[in-house]
C-alpha cells in the first residue's frame, strides 16, 4: 500500500501553530507512527498535506513530505495497526456518546417528559452524532474493531428517538394539546 509521510518540526512558541498542524493532521485521518505522520495515498490528501507543509514553513517550521511504502510486510502491518487503533479510539468515543444519548432518552421516558422541545433537542443531538460519524468514517483508513458496534448503537439511537417521538405525539394527542 502506498502512503504519504510527513515529518515536521516547529518552534514551541506560539503553540497555536503546532496545535493547528496537529488538528489538520487528525482531521485528515493521519496517524503518528514512530514520530512520522502517515496516511494512505490519495490525491486529495496529498494536496491537503502539501498545503499543510507550506503552512508549517510559513510558521517558521520545517516540513518533509514524501510518498512511499513500508519496506517490510511487518512494518506495513504495524502501520495499519496504528491506523486501526486511532480509528478505534474515535469509534469508541462516538460509541460512548451514543450510549449517553440512549440514557438521555430513557431518562426522559422515565420522567414522562413528553414535550416537543425534548424531541427537538434529541433530534439535534442525534444529528450531531451522525455528523461526527460521517467525519470519523471519512478519515478512518482501515477497519476499526469498534466500527460495527458503534454503527449498531447509532441505529439503536435512531430507533429510540423514533419511539420517543411517537410517545410524545401520542401523549400530546391524548391530552388534546397537539
Amino acid at each position: 500500500m502506498k502512503w504519504i509521510f510527513l515529518s515536521y518540526s516547529m518552534p514551541t512558541k506560539p503553540s497555536k501553530y503546532r496545535v493547528q498542524a496537529w488538528r489538520q493532521l487528525k482531521r485528515l485521518g493521519a496517524v503518528n507512527f514512530q514520530n512520522v505522520w502517515a496516511i494512505p495515498h490519495a490525491a486529495d490528501k496529498l494536496k491537503d498535506l502539501e498545503r499543510l507543509a507550506e503552512d508549517i514553513r510559513t510558521w517558521k517550521g520545517e516540513a518533509f513530505l514524501t510518498v512511499g511504502k513500508p519496506l517490510t510486510e511487518d512494518d506495513e502491518k504495524r502501520l495499519l495497526a496504528a491506523a486501526s487503533a486511532a480509528s478505534d479510539e474515535e469509534y469508541g468515543e462516538l460509541l460512548h456518546v451514543a450510549e449517553d444519548f440512549l440514557k438521555e432518552i430513557e431518562m426522559e421516558i422515565e420522567r414522562k417528559n413528553f414535550i416537543f422541545a425534548e424531541v427537538e433537542e434529541n433530534e439535534e443531538e442525534l444529528a450531531k452524532i451522525k455528523k461526527w460519524l460521517t467525519k470519523v468514517e471519512k478519515r478512518s483508513v482501515c477497519d476499526a474493531p469498534l466500527r460495527k458496534v458503534t454503527m449498531e448503537k447509532i441505529r439503536l439511537c435512531d430507533k429510540a428517538l423514533e419511539d420517543f417521538s411517537q410517545m410524545v405525539f401520542d401523549h400530546l394527542h391524548a391530552k388534546g394539546s397537539a
